[in-house]
C-alpha cells in the first residue's frame, strides 16, 4: 500500500511529506514515476514530497496516515532503512527488526 504522512518537515523553504510503501520499493518507485516525482526525492526508504503536491498524491491513491504510523508500517514490513550511525529508538507497537 502507498502511504503518505501530513506535510510537517520544514526544509529548503518548503514543508514536506514522506511517501512510502509498506509492500515494496518497486511499488513505491512505480507510483512515484506515474506522478513524475523526481528520483532525487528518494531518501533511503521514502520520497520527500512538497506540501503543494500532497492533495494530488492522495487523489492518485496514496493513503494518508500519521508519521508515526508510516514509520511503524515500514518497520513491520522490514522496509525501514535508517541512516548509518543513527541512534535506534523503538517505534511503539512495532516489531523489532
Amino acid at each position: 500500500m502507498i502511504l503518505i504522512d501530513p506535510p510537517a518537515v520544514e526544509a529548503h523553504g518548503r514543508v514536506w511529506s514522506h511517501l512510502a510503501s509498506d509492500t515494496s520499493y518497486e511499488e513505491l518507485h512505480a507510483f512515484a514515476r506515474r506522478l513524475d516525482i523526481p528520483e532525487r526525492g528518494f531518501d533511503r526508504d521514502h520520497y520527500d514530497v512538497p506540501s503543494e503536491w500532497y492533495d494530488a498524491v492522495v487523489a492518485a491513491g496514496a493513503t494518508p496516515i500519521s508519521s508515526r504510523e508510516l514509520v511503524k508500517r515500514l518497520v513491520a514490513a522490514g522496509l525501514r532503512r535508517r541512516r548509518p550511525g543513527a541512534a535506534t529508538q523503538p517505534v511503539p507497537g512495532a516489531e523489532p527488526g
